[in-house]
């Protein structure tokens, strides 16, 4: 772990002001301090007061008393039908399933533990377990019975919801080592209202008192990290962290919470099991934001759902938007116009670089050329791209890894605004983000109200402010260690901040390769910006202690279908392809132009094409799409090898 860099003297920037973004103040401009000419600390203060009294638990019955009729979540019923739900009915659904966990015999403090897809259930068992007084603690569904077994251990957790049957029966073998699992309900089976039915007998007044036990500081969830390094640890997070990390993120995303005329709704589809997606859909109840669950991500599915729920805003991550554009290309080049689209991509990344200079005082904005040929490409492009997202999205919260400069320029000239953002479960999400009115591409943006960046000696980010977690649980230290030193979170991510206090990610501390010649290479800027390309599924570079960084590649079956069939070749599964020459030939194009990017000594001098994707059931990939890269090293070994063979 790092120590902050010492406390020397010194200087501080640019005092903090604010704008209006259509009549509501947004503050801008973060207080900045230096060290040795560098910027070494940003700090943007609380948009929102702290709360002082109450729990999340409360948010459903407030949003009742204030609103009993507004709609704040839509369900989609078993036969593909969207219904609305309004605050009233959320919340006696909250009431029923709250009273059914008590008749249970759940105590306050038991964990409670739920392993499903982002489906309405997972937001309705979050609300009724903090109003049972209980803490949650999610589970990837796609967990091994062994990771499973490890969450429910460590936890103690006392009850288990799974979303079918068949992950219920995996966790059977395993319950005997589980001494204090003592209930396991399948929402498949109805057992969620089954709950609710239970419960008829307790009194109102039970859940009341529960709720009224709790506070900002009282434990709301354990997460569980996705492990990329080692045996996940429970992150121990409390309602205020909660409560600082959505009531500042609401303020400052006024567009996205807030937006005027016209109701603002997200359709969340990313894993309520990571931290992520769960603080938008905490942020929605508080907000009163109509929010949406999509169980999956297979386009067959994950577009109806978009087209019939419409939502003016996405949560998502680079993956997402890269295959969207890429789909959008490869439709285009099959149907003859590949040079339209190219030429409207480059219009849009314009324009968006013009945006983003007039809104930052260093350009007068679109041209008028430039606002004609917008103009004219809207319905031919742009349009088609927004619909495929149910033609109302404007905006798009994205995290989990850097978008690259050119697709988000790209999709805020498409007319896709993109907030993206930076944050780790151990801080309840997001830690910077884009500024309304502020944008800087390729940067993960200011600090989110209340919080303090700071960059210690050797780079590593340092992360300060009321949405840090407590601490991590450990039931053998008899509950939660310390996750912080003098206040500081040491992320293992490394960083840089701008003059303006902007924050750049360069990489991941432990990623660090460092070559035989002694040079530092950051992997994650190459990866990033290679996995763009439409034949490239994942990559992944090399190189430690080795003479030159090289990269092991998989590639995307659809691209790859796609570009066979336009240089007149029968499609072929990518693994006869590891060696094809006419392949190697595209991907070296690819390399050669990511090289521009770094030094020589940081530069890919030599790839291996794999004949497997790296997926989450190998091992290769965490739940949110990082790379686990001892995993991929040990079992491409040979493939490794081989790149350094003279």
């Amino acid at each position: 772990m790092s120590t902050p860099y010492p406390n020397a003297p010194v200087s501080s920037d640019a005092p903090v002001s604010a704008v209006d973004y259509d009549g509501h103040p947004v503050l801008v401009a973060p207080e900045t301090r230096r060290l040795d000419g560098a910027v070494r600390e940003a700090y943007v203060p609380p948009f929102a007061p702290p709360v002082k009294h109450g729990s999340l638990a409360d948010l459903p019955y407030e949003n009742a008393e204030a609103a009993p009729d507004t709609v704040v979540l839509s369900r989609k019923l078993p036969g593909g039908r969207w219904t609305d739900v309004t605050a009233a009915r959320f919340a006696a659904q909250v009431q029923a399933v709250a009273k059914g966990l008590i008749a249970e015999g759940l105590m306050p403090g038991d964990r409670i533990a739920v392993m499903a897809r982002t489906t309405y259930d997972w937001t309705l068992l979050d609300f009724a377990a903090w109003a049972a007084g209980l803490v949650t603690v999610p589970v990837y569904p796609t967990s091994s019975v062994f990771q499973t077994r490890w969450i429910l251990h460590d936890s103690g957790a006392v009850a288990l919801v799974t979303e079918t049957a068949a992950q219920a029966a995996a966790v059977g073998p395993e319950l005997p080592h589980l001494p204090d699992l003592r209930h396991v309900w399948v929402m498949e089976k109805d057992h969620v209202a089954r709950l609710a039915d239970a419960g008829a007998p307790v009194p109102d007044g039970e859940v009341d008192v529960r709720r009224g036990m709790l506070g900002p500081d009282t434990l709301a969830t354990l997460i569980y990290t996705s492990g990329t390094t080692g045996r996940p640890k429970g992150c121990a997070l409390s309602h205020g962290n909660f409560f600082a990390e959505v009531d500042n993120a609401i303020e400052l995303l006024h567009p996205v919470f807030k937006a005027q005329g016209e109701e603002p709704s997200v359709l969340l589809f990313l894993p309520m099991s990571h931290v992520f997606g769960r603080m938008v859909a905490i942020a929605c109840v508080r907000a009163r934001v109509r929010l949406g669950h999509a169980p999956s991500l297979a386009p067959d599915d994950l577009l109806p759902d978009l087209a019939e729920f419409r939502p003016t805003a996405l949560l998502t991550i680079p993956y997402m938007l890269e295959k969207i554009y890429n789909s959008a290309r490869a439709k285009a080049e099959a149907g003859g116009r590949v040079a339209a689209f190219d030429r409207a991509a480059a219009v849009a990344r314009r324009y968006g670089e013009a945006l983003q200079a007039r809104q930052t005082g260093t350009g007068s904005g679109p041209s008028r050329a430039l606002k004609t040929q917008r103009t004219f490409y809207d319905p031919l492009v742009y349009r088609r791209l927004r619909a495929a997202m149910g033609g109302r999205v404007r905006y798009a919260i994205c995290g989990g890894s850097p978008l690259g400069r050119r697709l988000a320029a790209f999709y805020a000239g498409a007319g896709i605004e993109i907030f993206e953002g930076y944050g780790l479960t151990e801080t309840t999400g997001a830690s910077t983000v884009t500024p309304p009115l502020k944008p800087r591409l390729g940067t993960v943006g200011w600090p989110m109200p209340g919080t303090r960046v700071r960059i210690a000696a050797d780079g590593e980010i340092l992360l300060a402010g009321d949405h840090v977690l407590r601490g991590y649980w450990d039931p053998q230290a008899g509950g939660v260690v310390p996750a912080t030193r003098d206040g500081w979170l040491a992320t293992g991510d490394i960083g840089e901040l701008d003059d303006e206090g902007y924050l750049t990610i360069t990489g991941r501390k432990k990623e660090l390769l460092i070559t035989a010649g002694g040079k530092s290479v950051a992997p994650a800027p190459l990866e990033n910006w290679l996995r763009q390309h439409p034949l490239i599924s994942q990559v992944m570079l090399v190189g430690d202690g080795r003479p030159y960084v090289a990269a092991l590649i998989t590639l995307d079956p659809d691209g790859i279908t796609h570009w066979r069939q336009m240089i007149g070749k029968h499609p072929v599964p990518p693994e006869f392809l590891v060696d094809d020459a006419e392949l190697a030939a595209v991907l070296q194009r690819a390399l050669d132009e990511a090289n521009k990017l770094v030094s020589r000594p940081e530069s890919i001098r030599r790839f291996a094409v794999l004949p497997v994707d790296f997926t989450e059931e190998a091992g290769h990939l965490t739940p949110s799409m990082k790379l686990r890269r001892e995993q991929i090293q040990q079992d491409f070994e040979k493939e490794v090898e081989s790149l350094y063979d003279r």
